[in-house]
């Protein structure tokens, strides 16, 4: 098998030029020194806004916790680390305490599923109960449960059970300035990741089936349906974590659809008293989703209270806004952004007014944080982030993650992916192999690019993390088989239309990726290209959202975008029309594929019974066993 991961990289050294440079690329001995910066970065371009109540988000992390390490742009704006962003966290706490102002940190869901950190355990074991020991260390004030926290039974009772002490978890001090982060004084417990957060990761309409002291089944909340606090600055939060109508959740586990969860005796009760702000945190868009469901639902008791909302999900940097005293925004995907909402609520009480929102979308890396937190090279680091740092390389050598082949190819990833990492992955050690076959794969099997430079397990799973099955159809003429691709992608069945919907419902990743590209599409007719160079602008995100002003931190130009078809094929193999090959396609679809087969010719029925296994080789292996055989 192709062994275990990241190209992991050194600290970056800042400097007073316009360009500051970036985390650089390491080798695998471990490093104590901060390195020579090896890639320049543009700083942001103006600081951030301060209000009396201020909040830093995360969303869609996906296992990204030792940052993006690759040189190609936009890549080194996404190279900060958890340790970075913890230390960032550390410093920006200390300048809210400094200002007497309220500072939260929030996180909108989806830990599991996305890189080598979370999906590079041993077999047996189960994802992210390693990486997610890292994401606790933060002092996270309101977390809520994203929808790959729930494809896998395992995966969310893991979460939810009390574990074994783990040694790590830290409540540290600030000393007085200038400011240091002073030694870990205290060590608790580690139980499991949700009872670790005490009340304050929330699942306000997400259950999970469990045997009570009885021995008897019963569905309980994952975590808590809601919270009230009080802040450093007594503001008083009720708080709520809210998941999307997700159909796709595990056996045993339960999503209630957002309309009936605002019915429910237990949310009349949560938004009674009214608090000095709703904290609302969700797995679920700010846009075209169920927001507005639960926003009504709260401004029919509480019309003029202050509802500050943080979404999920479909990984773009997004923000709207319900009324005047709200602001509901969307922090992107990956470690790529750090989500930034500020509110001057003191002007807002006693009074009608609007509310006076700020939000931000901050490149994660390190050049950002030194740059709002007034910090240098020498400065910025808390020995509690540079553990994390630490911790989490140490996860990376245990998952053997560094394993890499050289990659050369600068072609489509979409083209190597079905024309010949399937073909050469799938024919390995396959009896069927000298048969002509004609592969069929899905472009949302493919989660992200794959860049110059090592090609590590890391990036295998991060370019396609899905395990999906390869079946085939023997003895469907050439002919035949090369129409499928067309009518898979123009839908041209009223059966196919169905599965389809099936299809986005129970397979998230579809829509996502869907709506992901569909914003960038979106972006890219409001903001058009520039040539990197121009005006020194860089490649990275240009945000066009529904808020007012500008929310991009440090300003760039889009690299191009192309479209993408949502079902691909493989160069048909050459042979006459009239030859029988084998057809072969994701599990997934089997049954779009059968019904097209059947309105394609009617000189055979087929059904179930004439499909077959062709390989045991699974989709995120292909890369793997390619590069093995190719990139050696």
């Amino acid at each position: 098998m192709f062994l275990p991961i990241i190209a992991l990289a050194g600290l970056v050294t800042a400097c007073g030029d316009h360009h500051l440079p970036a985390r650089g690329t390491y080798s695998q001995s471990r490093v104590e020194k901060q390195e020579y910066p090896q890639v320049p970065l543009t700083p942001p371009h103006r600081p951030i806004v301060w209000g009396d109540f201020n909040v830093i988000h995360t969303t869609d992390t996906h296992g990204w916790l030792l940052g993006h390490q690759k040189s190609s742009f936009p890549e080194p704006y996404f190279s900060g680390d958890l340790g970075d962003f913890a230390s960032f966290v550390t410093h920006m706490k200390y300048i809210a305490k400094q200002k007497g102002v309220d500072l939260l940190l929030i996180d909108s869901g989806d830990l599991h599923d996305g890189t080598g950190l979370s999906d590079g355990y041993a077999p047996g074991a189960i994802d992210a109960h390693e990486s997610n020991k890292f994401v606790e260390r933060l002092p996270y004030d309101v977390m809520t449960i994203g929808n790959h926290e729930l494809y896998v039974y395992a995966d969310t009772h893991d979460m939810y059970v009390n574990s074994l002490p783990f040694p790590w978890t830290y409540h540290g001090l600030y000393s007085a300035p200038p400011m240091m982060y002073l030694e870990p004084v205290l060590l608790i417990k580690y139980q499991s990741f949700i009872p670790h957060f005490e009340g304050h990761y929330l699942t306000s309409n997400v259950n999970i089936t469990v045997f009570n002291s009885d021995g008897e089944a019963v569905s309980v909340p994952v975590g808590s349906r809601y919270a009230k606090f009080t802040t450093a600055m007594g503001r008083r939060v009720t708080s709520l974590g809210v998941l999307f109508n997700f159909t796709g959740n595990a056996h045993n586990t339960t999503v209630q659809p957002v309309a009936k969860m605002i019915e429910e005796p237990w949310f009349a009760e949560a938004i009674a008293e009214e608090p000095d702000v709703f904290i609302l945190a969700g797995h679920m868009p700010v846009s075209n989703d169920s927001w507005p469901v639960v926003f009504s639902a709260i401004r029919a008791v509480h019309p003029l209270t202050p509802i500050m909302i943080f979404g999920g999900h479909t990984h773009i940097r997004d923000c709207q806004q319900y009324d005047g005293r709200s602001m509901a925004m969307e922090s992107g995907r990956y470690m790529e952004t750090i989500g930034w909402m500020s509110a001057n609520l003191n002007a807002g009480e006693g009074n009608a007014d609007d509310i006076k929102f700020s939000r931000r979308y901050l490149d994660q890396n390190r050049v950002t944080y030194q740059f709002h937190t007034k910090t240098s090279n020498a400065t910025f680091d808390t020995r509690y982030g540079r553990t994390i740092t630490e911790g989490l390389r140490d996860l990376a050598e245990q998952y053997n993650l560094s394993y890499h082949d050289p990659y050369p190819s600068n072609g489509s990833l979409l083209t190597l992916f079905i024309d010949e990492a399937i073909p050469t992955a799938l024919k390995l050690n396959n009896s069927r192999a000298e048969i002509p076959s004609l592969f069929i794969a899905t472009s949302g099997d493919l989660r992200f690019d794959i860049f110059k430079g090592p090609f590590t397990k890391n990036d295998q799973l991060t370019a396609s993390p899905y395990s999906d099955q390869f079946l085939y159809i023997p003895g469907v003429t050439l002919q035949v088989a090369t129409q499928v691709l067309q009518a898979l992608n123009k839908l041209s069945s009223i059966s196919l239309k169905q599965k389809r919907t099936e299809l986005m419902k129970s397979w998230e990743f579809v829509y996502v990726d869907d709506r992901f590209q569909t914003w960038l599409g979106e972006v890219e007719k409001h903001s058009g290209h520039k040539k990197p160079g121009t005006d020194e602008l860089t490649f990275g995100y240009v945000t066009v959202d529904s808020c007012p002003g500008t929310g991009d931190d440090t300003l760039h130009t889009l690299p191009p975008s192309y479209d993408i078809p949502d079902y691909m094929m493989s160069t048909p193999p050459n042979v006459t029309d009239a030859t029988p090959i084998d057809l072969v396609f994701v599990d997934f679809i089997e049954t779009p594929v059968l019904n097209i087969l059947n309105e394609l010719q009617n000189e055979k029925t087929y059904s179930k019974e004439d499909v077959s296994l062709y390989s045991p080789v699974m989709s995120n292996q292909v890369f793997g066993l390619y590069a093995q055989a190719y990139w050696n």
